[in-house]
């Protein structure tokens, strides 16, 4: 039975825009880097919360600072004896400093996100407060593009990482990035290089065609590879630049499904039991989708430390839903709603960095690629926007401005940027905090741009200002100025080393 192309592009789970679209929008020689000076034996893994995390109840204020800001708080939420109330009681407070230096209030984490507590603890989370954008939109949809394109005010087609991919140099024959999932997160999107979707790593492979009704017919996929590697071959000898991308793409796919299913059994047959825990129901909540997504990332990250061949992306995006609570949103209890996806993610990457430092354990040879694993892997995490500060009867509203976090043992540990101002006197008309770059009325927004800027230039290693401004370009590139646009960049913002 014969595919469609849009069948396709999907089975085969290249999904790259670039791919079908055109060659390279990049030539300028600016932002062609060689790619041992960039990443180099790094990996960056994107997690998306999808729907809209409350961040007030994410990173919570324990004491009231100069501000009264627990005041505030309690205000705004209703303790959990009214019916409805969604007030965070006993918030877990690490043991190491995490304050809110513009105010001195303390902050704890939400009880579900234990695992991460212990994280920050090791100095390994970096808590980035008050992460939005001007002119903030509370469509989910707008919300996500902007922060998955980096450009809250302009239309950029392509991805910030998309973007950074292109800068780097890597071309339409490289496959540097997956995203677990259906397609290509729009944070990669791009024209120039090859990037993977997949949900199983077992269960990917390059669709050719399929009719379910001839079961017993002998395999004939090594004549078909031929096949695909002569047209493959042929595109790229071609002299037409679109030609030659699509035959670059197609031979990197077609090594990619031969190679890359096989990262499941290697890692699997490892010593120890962590594939097992990642879906284990003892302790509760690891066997979630946060999990069994991060897995499929650590299933690639040993591929890639122990030189399995034709496998080296480094580059990792997926997402977990469910965050857009409207109502039932819940407490300190651990039935509840927001608890629990808490508790999901915290508890998944903690057993992920864990199995990052037991392969670390296997290096065999200095410097090779699994010495430091654990901390040649850094994790951001992001959600579209947070949640009203006032809660409406059991739940919170869409909102604005809210927590990133940036995990990893090359991580700086600690709390960067200031709290939004949470006083009546501070919110806008719709009871959202306001987003701008000066510290008058209180404190100042961290704009998201900021640590994306951060991790390329520190972690990613593109540190010449006239390629960092033109992958993130100041508000004032547009025209905009003030205190409610973004027109200083910075992208050195000490959360990473």
């Amino acid at each position: 039975m014969a595919i469609t192309r849009r069948q396709f592009i999907t089975r085969t789970g290249l999904a790259t825009a670039g791919a079908f679209f055109g060659p390279s929008l990049f030539r300028n020689p600016l932002l062609r880097r060689a790619m041992a000076e960039t990443i180099g034996d790094r990996y960056l893994i994107v997690l998306f919360l999808d729907g809209g995390n409350d961040g007030l109840n994410t990173i919570v204020p324990v004491s009231g600072g100069s501000v009264g800001m627990r005041t505030d708080y309690e205000t705004w939420r209703h303790p959990p004896s009214t019916s409805g109330g969604i007030r965070i009681v006993n918030p877990l407070v690490p043991s190491q400093p995490m304050t809110d230096m513009n105010t001195s209030t303390q902050l704890g984490f939400h009880p579900g996100l234990a695992g991460l507590r212990d994280m920050y603890d090791q100095n390994r989370v970096a808590v980035i407060q008050g992460g939005g954008y001007p002119e903030y939109s509370l469509s989910h949809d707008v919300s996500r593009s902007i922060w998955k394109r980096g450009a809250p005010l302009s239309t950029p087609a392509t991805g910030w990482l998309g973007r950074y991919l292109a800068a780097a140099g890597y071309l339409g024959g490289d496959i540097p990035a997956v995203t677990i999932g259906g397609s290509v997160a729009g944070e990669l999107s791009q024209t120039t290089t090859s990037v993977l979707a997949f949900e199983r790593l077992r269960e990917f492979g390059f669709p050719y065609d399929f009719d379910f009704n001839e079961v017993d017919e002998p395999d004939d996929t090594p004549f078909k590879d031929t096949v695909f590697n002569a047209l493959y071959g042929a595109a790229s000898a071609n002299g037409h630049p679109f030609m030659q991308y699509l035959g670059g793409t197609g031979t990197a796919t077609l090594l990619a499904a031969g190679s890359y299913p096989a990262l499941h059994d290697a890692y699997v047959n490892r010593a120890g039991s962590f594939n097992d825990q990642y879906s284990n129901e003892d302790p509760p909540g690891l066997n979630t989708s946060t999990a069994r997504n991060l897995r499929e990332i650590a299933k690639v990250i040993y591929g890639v430390a122990s030189g399995a061949p034709n496998v080296g992306a480094r580059f990792f995006e997926f997402s977990n839903g469910g965050y857009d609570t409207h109502s039932d949103q819940g407490t300190d209890n651990a039935d509840d709603q927001q608890y629990g996806l808490h508790k999901e993610i915290g508890d998944a990457i903690k057993l992920f960095y864990d199995d990052l430092a037991s392969m670390a354990g296997e290096s065999s040879t200095p410097g090779d690629g699994f010495e430091n694993l654990d901390s040649k892997v850094c994790l951001i995490v992001w959600s579209e926007f947070s949640r009203r500060i006032e809660q409406n009867d059991n739940g919170t509203d869409h909102g604005s401005q809210g927590p990133m976090l940036v995990i990893g043992g090359g991580v700086t540990g600690g709390v960067f940027g200031d709290h939004p101002n949470i006083a009546e006197s501070a919110l806008d008309e719709d009871g959202n905090t306001v987003y701008k770059q000066d510290t008058s009325n209180g404190a100042r927004s961290t704009d998201f741009r900021d640590v994306y800027g951060t991790i390329i230039k520190h972690w990613l290693n593109i540190t010449d200002q006239p390629t960092l401004d033109s992958l993130l370009p100041l508000d004032t590139v547009l025209g905009f100025s003030g205190p409610d646009y973004w027109t200083a960049a910075n992208f050195d913002m000490g959360f990473l080393p």
